[in-house]
């Protein structure tokens, strides 16, 4: 499922070709997505302005000259760039056509995505309304999450992926950031000391800086609006490693199930015991 680098990496490719382009029309092949197109969203839609591309948590937002589109990839979608003369596939479902010629095509074999027009404010409406803070924002920083842990019994890797605690932290980089943290998956995250939510903010917002500038993870669904991968997975040293060497202690990574997901964790380098954490070194996530 593209995460919030995969969004960004999306909205950044989209954004230069969208901004202050006219709608010329939206062809809907396929309306029965995990939440139904808005009716006539091709009336409510054309001849408005693009004026502005934006993210929420992993939603993408086209703010029109009146109301804005509100688009979610879903588990398996991804948005590509082209011409009319590129002829639509089985799972090409919706056609956003602008007036220079250039379409913006969503491809979504699950069809688990939404577009839906808001005539609205965005940030009020029931999808977006309870988020929490961007994690590469200056509102999320070690004491909210330190404070928002307080009295949670509630595992921290479980904490931290609650979209009304930090929007965008899926699986992938929650494993890869509590790695680079030292802390168990497992942990409460009520339990843990201050200093971890020091080293854990710190690496949620370096781990998803870097994997920006990848281009984001590509494993099985995900590509760039120019159809080209995310890089990001050549750099992964936890998920998916289950059985591989820890690259920090060469231990053999192991995993669990949370929350119906599979986690990999470094049993010497995540101890569960959360006094032992104040004693483990801050791992760097940098590249190589």
């Amino acid at each position: 499922m593209p995460e919030l680098p995969e969004v960004e990496t999306t909205k950044r490719g989209i954004s230069v070709f969208l901004l202050n382009q006219t709608i010329d029309k939206l062809i809907i092949r396929q309306p029965k997505l995990r939440v139904p197109v808005t009716s006539g969203i091709n009336e409510l839609c054309a001849g408005k302005q693009i004026l502005a591309v934006s993210r929420r948590a992993k939603y993408l937002l086209l703010h029109l000259s009146e109301g804005t589109l509100l688009i979610h990839l879903g588990m398996s979608g991804h948005l590509r760039l082209v011409n009319t003369q590129a002829t639509a596939g089985k799972h090409d479902h919706i056609d956003l056509c602008l007036t220079n010629g250039i379409i913006l095509r969503y491809h979504d074999p699950r069809r688990f995505g939404l577009w839906l027009y808001l005539p609205l404010n965005p940030n009020e409406h029931a999808l977006l309304v309870h988020l929490g803070p961007e994690p590469l924002s200056l509102d999320f920083n070690s004491d909210y999450l330190w404070q928002r842990a307080r009295r949670k019994t509630q595992g921290i890797k479980s904490f931290i992926m609650n979209n009304t605690v930090v929007v965008g932290i899926g699986n992938i980089y929650a494993t890869e950031c509590l790695f680079f943290a030292g802390i168990h998956p497992e942990s409460p995250a009520g339990a843990l000391p201050e200093d971890a939510f020091i080293r854990l903010t710190y690496h949620i917002k370096h781990v998803l800086q870097q994997a920006i500038i990848a281009g984001g993870t590509t494993l099985r669904d995900f590509y760039a609006v120019d159809g080209k991968p995310g890089y990001f997975s050549n750099d992964l040293k936890m998920y998916g490693q289950k059985g591989q060497p820890c690259p920090q202690c060469n231990m053999l990574i192991q995993s669990l199930t949370i929350a119906g997901r599979s986690s990999t964790f470094c049993p010497q380098c995540q101890p569960k015991e959360c006094g032992q954490i104040d004693s483990l070194p801050v791992l760097s996530p940098e590249r190589n």
